[in-house]
């Protein structure tokens, strides 16, 4: 079965930075995208980042353009989410999801096959 699982979270001061990883097992696909989502308490799912795995090619939300960053190692078949000066309304669970083919809706969270559990991101005030 394909596994999703991110690892990274914490709990951070105001200004500080975390990479997020984002690891998929199981299958081996020809090609995919790995996207991160983030869902804050009372808020609804957002799109956050995304990578179309052959190619490595990045694409982002809109208000994280320029704050967070998207990156990949082959090697150890796992992204990354690199996120700096971090503020408190960044507090979320992020979420990493597999989809087993590239896509043009990578905004959009059912397009995704797989999903990780979570790995939680706070802000102290």
């Amino acid at each position: 079965q394909v596994q999703v699982v991110e690892s990274g979270g914490g709990l951070v001061q105001a200004g500080g930075s975390l990479r997020l990883s984002c690891a998929a097992s199981g299958r081996t696909f020809s090609s995919c995208t790995l996207g991160w989502f983030r869902q804050a308490p009372g808020k609804e799912r957002e799109f956050v980042a995304a990578i179309w795995c052959s190619v490595g090619a990045t694409y982002y939300a809109d208000s994280m353009k320029g704050r967070f960053t998207m990156s990949r190692d082959n090697a150890k078949n796992t992204v990354y989410l690199q996120m700096n000066n971090l503020q408190p309304e960044v507090t979320a669970l992020y979420y990493c999801a597999l989809r087993g083919r590239a896509t043009t809706q990578y905004r959009v969270g059912a397009e995704y096959d797989y999903w990780g559990q979570g790995t939680q991101v706070t802000v102290a005030s």
